[in-house]
Parts: C-alpha cells; sequence; structure tokens
C-alpha cells in the first residue's frame, strides 16, 4: 500500500543579482491588485455586484504581457483579492504600495505549472533564479508557490511540496504551560527559559532609530526574529523527538499583548511555539490538542481540588510555588502542565466532536 503524503512549505533565499528583475515583478503585480481593488469597490458601489476571483481573471485577461507577468500569475492575484476580500468582509482592501516608508513588501505568486527546477535553479517567466539550496528541491514535487521580499530586501522562493511523511514522534506525553519567566514548562523535562531577544538588543535598537538608521534598524530586528526562531524551533523538535501526545494551554497572546506585559508576551513567541509544534506533530505522525487552561494553575495535579492557598489572578503571578491542602508543595508552572497534560488526556477519552459548518 502506497505512504500517505502530506504537504509542507519550503523557502529558500534567492542570489541577490535578481532582485532587480523580482523588484519589477513586484511592481506590476501590485499595479494587478490595486486595479482589481478599484475595480470591485466601483462594482459594488455602483450595481451592487461582488465580482469573484473569475470575473476579475476576465478584465485582466491579456494584461500579463505589457507588464511582464506570467498570465497564471496575473489570474493567481484576482483569486486572491477576492479570498481576502470575502475574507476581512470589506469592499475595498487596502493598496498594495509600491514605494514610501509604508511601501508593501514584495510578492508574486507562481502556479504549479509555471515553476520548474532545471540546472540547480528555479525557472520561471523564462527566467533561471539562483538560489541557496538547503532542502534539495530537485526530490521534490512543485505545487503553488510565491516568490516573497522581506524588510531588508532579501528574496525568497517559497514553494508548497508533498512528501512523505516522518514518523519520527516519540511514546511519550507532555503537557506545557506557557509563561513568561520560563516561555514553556513541560509537565516533564527541562523548560525553555525566557530568551528576552527583544529586551537584550532593545538599547542597540533605540540607538539605531534615534540615527535613523533604517538599515541597522531593520538587521536588529532580523537577528531578534532569527534568535528567537532558533530556540523555539530546537525546543519544539526537541519535545516532538520524544512525544506522541503534545498538549498546550490556550493562553491568548493577542489579548495579553494589549497589557503593560506587551513586550514581555511578544518576545516569548508563544504563538510561533504552538503553530512549529503542531505542524511538526502532524508530519511526525503525533498528536497536538490546545485545551482550556481556565484553573490549571490554582488545581492541585495530585488530588484535584483549588486549594486556597493556590495563586489567584494577577495579584497572584509573583507566587511561585505553593503547598495544597493535600500536604504537596507545587511549582506553580510544572503543576500546570500537569494539569493541562490531564485535559489532554480526558479530551482524548471523551472524543473530539465534529465541528458543524455554519
Amino acid at each position: 500500500m502506497e505512504t500517505a503524503r502530506y504537504t509542507k512549505t519550503l523557502k529558500v533565499r534567492i542570489r541577490d543579482k535578481h532582485s532587480k528583475v523580482l523588484a519589477s515583478w513586484a511592481y506590476s503585480v501590485n499595479q494587478v491588485w490595486n486595479y482589481c481593488n478599484e475595480l470591485s469597490h466601483r462594482s459594488i458601489k455602483e450595481r451592487h455586484t461582488w465580482l469573484s476571483g473569475y470575473d476579475l481573471q476576465n478584465y485582466t485577461k491579456g494584461a500579463g504581457k505589457d507588464l511582464g507577468l506570467n498570465s497564471a500569475t496575473v489570474q493567481m492575484i484576482g483569486h486572491e483579492y477576492a479570498v481576502r476580500r470575502k475574507q476581512f468582509k470589506k469592499n475595498r482592501l487596502n493598496w498594495r504600495k509600491s514605494g514610501g516608508v509604508r511601501r508593501s513588501l514584495g510578492w508574486i505568486p507562481v502556479r504549479k505549472d509555471c515553476i520548474g527546477f532545471k540546472n540547480g535553479c528555479v525557472y520561471h517567466n523564462k527566467q533561471y533564479f539562483k538560489i541557496w539550496d538547503s532542502f534539495g528541491l530537485s526530490q521534490y514535487t512543485f505545487r503553488s508557490g510565491c516568490f516573497t521580499e522581506d524588510a531588508r530586501g532579501r528574496w525568497y522562493f517559497c514553494v508548497v511540496v508533498t512528501a512523505k511523511p516522518e514518523q519520527t514522534c516519540g511514546t511519550g506525553s507532555v503537557g506545557i504551560d506557557l509563561g513568561l519567566k520560563t516561555t514553556a514548562t513541560p509537565s516533564s523535562g527541562e523548560p525553555l527559559e525566557a530568551g528576552r531577544f527583544y529586551r537584550d538588543q532593545e538599547q542597540k535598537l533605540g540607538i539605531a532609530q534615534r540615527t535613523r538608521n533604517t538599515q541597522r534598524v531593520k538587521a536588529i530586528h532580523a537577528k531578534i526574529r532569527n534568535r528567537r526562531h532558533d530556540a523555539l524551533h530546537k525546543f519544539s523538535r526537541g519535545l516532538v523527538n520524544d512525544n506522541g501526545l503534545i498538549v498546550v494551554g490556550n493562553v491568548s497572546s493577542s489579548g495579553l499583548a494589549k497589557t503593560n506585559m506587551a513586550k514581555s508576551v511578544l518576545d516569548a513567541g508563544w504563538s510561533t511555539l504552538k503553530t512549529l509544534l503542531e505542524y511538526k506533530c502532524e508530519h511526525a505522525g503525533g498528536v497536538f490538542l490546545e485545551v482550556d487552561e481556565r484553573y490549571t494553575t490554582q488545581a492541585c495535579s495530585c488530588c484535584g481540588s483549588v486549594s486556597p492557598n493556590s495563586p489567584k489572578g494577577r495579584a497572584g503571578l509573583g507566587i511561585r510555588e505553593w503547598t495544597c491542602e493535600c500536604g504537596v508543595t507545587h511549582n506553580r508552572d510544572s503543576n500546570a502542565a500537569r494539569n493541562i497534560l490531564a485535559a489532554g488526556h480526558c479530551r482524548l477519552a471523551v472524543g473530539i466532536p465534529l465541528q458543524k459548518a455554519g
């Protein structure tokens, strides 16, 4: 029987000498997007008609030749615009700007039948793009992809590929409590200490911003992001290698980012860690669950009761250890992680209900 396959996205960097060509294509993409934006808005305002991706495709037919774009790219822009307009429920989306301080980062969508890998280069629209091939792209079957630009003007090729699942997950199970003192505390094993990636570079970043050295500012932000992702990747990979079940609490980073703890919350990267654990579990054949973490800090992981001595609310954030009435002394984060794991086991025992459409 043929082994089931899954999809994943690979991202490789393109050599800087191709930036000029890609930038000109990105400018053309912005023109098509803005045309679709204006056309759709006028259709809604004047005729009360919402244009679909196929409708926009008819209006932009033949524009690729004049703009230097592949015709499939022009079609994909219209369909992507229709999808995003429906997602955000707006009559008109933001304009894609090609200049100024609020310039939109370059984006060029490509269809799977219009990209290839030849002679160690990515081939698209009669152009060869040399890359740093860190994945061995020749062994994969390409699906849809895109060329993207980062804040420092570096270009990347992102492509969805099909691959065989890697059955590398362990046999254990672990619950993870997300926090600020420690970014992630597992129910067993070593915690991931708070990296303070932004805090460590905050002084240098402030100096660069005051001197208006934009290139230096972008480089510092990139360094912060790379250090954070490196730590989260290593931690998540270790958990997936050792455990077949990973349970995480549903802490809301977006809500806490509106408080006076915003810098620490955003620096922790909880959302990124959840994303990494989710797709790595899927690829390795493991199970990833996100459960309600209410009362996991207050409840005793041994007897299950909520003790009056347990830390409660924001006033109890400074309490790192407490003793339950049953006599067991708990570390705040480890106790919460064990309760989160228990909630995950209960959810698996009951079963995950199917969500009804609508």
